[in-house]
C-alpha cells in the first residue's frame, strides 16, 4: 500500500473516531480499504479489554466473505478454567510474557507452534497471520484496559510481504486509537448505568451535571427493604454477608428492570426505585408486575439457597405516588442525581410498616386510588395508620389473600398485571 491511500485511510479513521463510528463499522471499513488499496486481507480480528461488572472485553471480527461468527463479540474473565488456558496458549499472551509488539506467523508451519487458533486458520487455508500489541500508557489505562490486541490472516499464497508489514505497523495504531475512544465512550456509559441507573445516567451523559438541576416529576416510587437482614448477617461469617446481599439486590433490581422501573439508589440492603408514565395508571400496574416477579425471583433464589444449606428470607415493599424533585443534589464536586421530597420519606415509612401488619407489600392510599376498578379489587385495606413523621392518618393497603389462596383469583391478578 502506497503512502497516499495509508493517509487517506489515517484521514478517515480520525473523521470516524470523532464522530463516534461503531468498532465494528470501523473495523470493517478499515479492512475494506485496505483490500481495494492491493493489501491481501482475508480476516481479521480486534480486542479489547473493559471495565464492566460481567465482561472482561469486547471484540470485533471482519470477513472477507459470508460467514455465520457475529461481528461483535463479548468475552468473560481469562484469570480462571478454560479460558485462562486458551489465553496463555495465545499468541499475544507470548507476545506480552516477552515484550513483543508484532508477530509474523506463517501458518504453513502451525503444527510446529503451540498456539491456539492458529491451527484452526491454517485449516482454513490462511497463509500468514500478523498479530500487534499495542500498549496504552499508565495515564490511558482504565482498569484492565491497557493494550489494544488485533490479528491480521491473509489467503495470499506468499503472505505478507514487507511492504503489506509496513502499512499495517502505520495503520493498527490509528484504528486502535479509534477503538479505544469508542470503548471509553462504552465505559462511560456502562459505569453511569451501573453506578447510577439507566435513565439517571442518559441524563448526566447528555449534561445534566450542574447542582440544583432538577426537575418536578410524578413518579410512582418503590421502596423495598430485606426482612432481617441484620439478624442474619450477624449469624454468617463475614465472606457470606457480601453474596447474601448481593442475591436479594439482584431479585429486585431485576424485577424493576423487566417492569421498566429505574433503579435509583441501594441504601444497604434497601432499593429506591421510580417508575413513570404520562398515564400514571400504567405506572403503576408497572409498579405491581414488578413487584409480582419480585416474589418468583424469590421463590427461585431462596430454593437454590436453601439447597446449597445458605441462609433465606424474603423482602418487604411499600407503594407510593407524588411529586418528586429528580435531579442533582449536593455540593459543587460531588453529586448525587436522585430524587427528593416528602413523597421519598413517606414510601420508605410505607415500607418500614410492613412488619408491622405482618405483610410483604404495602401501598398508598394514593397508589390504590390512581388504579382502574379492576386493579383497586386486588388491594384490600389494612387499616387506618398514622406514619412516622407524616402528620395525615392514612389507609395502607395490601394484596388480596385470596390471590396467594385461590387459584382462580390468582389467575385474574395475573391477567390483570400482563394487561
Amino acid at each position: 500500500m502506497e503512502l497516499t491511500p495509508r493517509l487517506r485511510l489515517m484521514n478517515w479513521l480520525v473523521r470516524q473516531g470523532l464522530t463516534g463510528l461503531p468498532e465494528n463499522d470501523l473495523l470493517r471499513g478499515f479492512c475494506e480499504r485496505c483490500r481495494a488499496a492491493g493489501m491481501p486481507l482475508s480476516r481479521a480480528i480486534v480486542f479489547i479489554d473493559t471495565l464492566h461488572p460481567i465482561f472482561e472485553g469486547r471484540g470485533f471480527r471482519w470477513n472477507d466473505g459470508v460467514t455465520n461468527e457475529a461481528d461483535v463479540f463479548e468475552y468473560g474473565s481469562t484469570s480462571t478454567g478454560d479460558a485462562n488456558q486458551n489465553w496463555r496458549r495465545s499468541a499475544f499472551y507470548h507476545m506480552l510474557e516477552n515484550g513483543h509488539e508484532e508477530m509474523l506467523i506463517d501458518l504453513a508451519d502451525s503444527a510446529s507452534l503451540d498456539f491456539s487458533v492458529i491451527g484452526e486458520l491454517a485449516e482454513k487455508g490462511y497463509k500468514h497471520m500478523a498479530a500487534f500489541v499495542h500498549r496504552f500508557g499508565e495515564a490511558g489505562t482504565i482498569g484492565e484496559m491497557d493494550c489494544f490486541y488485533s490479528y491480521w490472516t491473509t489467503r495470499h499464497s506468499d503472505g505478507f510481504d514487507e511492504n503489506h508489514m509496513a502499512a499495517l505497523r502505520d495503520l493498527v495504531p490509528a484504528l486502535g486509537l479509534a477503538v479505544k475512544s469508542a470503548a471509553q465512550v462504552e465505559i462511560a456509559r456502562t459505569l453511569g448505568r451501573v453506578y447510577l441507573g439507566r435513565d439517571t445516567a442518559e441524563q448526566v451523559l447528555r449534561g445534566r451535571m450542574q447542582r440544583g438541576t432538577t426537575e418536578k416529576i410524578k413518579a410512582v416510587l418503590w421502596y423495598s427493604d430485606v426482612r432481617g437482614s441484620t439478624a442474619i448477617s450477624e449469624s454468617i461469617g463475614p465472606d457470606e454477608i457480601i453474596p447474601f446481599l448481593n442475591d436479594y439486590a439482584q431479585a429486585s433490581i431485576d424485577a424493576i428492570h423487566d417492569a421498566g422501573g429505574e433503579v435509583l439508589k441501594l441504601i444497604g440492603d434497601g432499593v429506591l426505585a421510580m417508575f413513570t408514565n404520562e398515564n400514571m395508571a400504567i405506572a403503576k400496574r408497572g409498579a405491581l408486575r414488578a413487584e409480582h416477579q419480585f416474589r418468583r425471583n424469590l421463590d427461585a433464589l431462596n430454593a437454590r439457597r436453601a439447597g446449597e444449606g445458605r441462609p433465606t428470607t424474603t423482602a418487604y415493599v411499600g407503594l407510593h405516588v407524588g411529586h418528586v424533585f429528580y435531579g442533582n443534589i449536593g455540593s459543587e464536586d460531588r453529586l448525587d442525581f436522585t430524587v427528593v421530597g416528602p413523597t421519598v420519606n413517606e414510601v420508605s415509612r410505607i415500607a418500614s410498616m410492613c412488619a408491622s401488619v405482618d405483610r410483604d407489600l404495602l401501598t398508598s392510599t394514593a397508589f390504590r386510588a390512581g388504579l382502574d376498578a379492576v386493579g383497586r379489587s386486588h388491594l384490600v385495606s389494612t387499616g387506618r395508620f398514622v406514619l412516622r413523621g407524616i402528620s395525615d392518618a392514612q389507609d395502607l393497603y395490601t394484596l388480596d389473600p385470596a390471590i396467594a389462596a385461590d387459584e382462580v383469583v390468582g389467575g385474574k391478578y395475573e391477567r390483570y398485571l400482563a394487561s
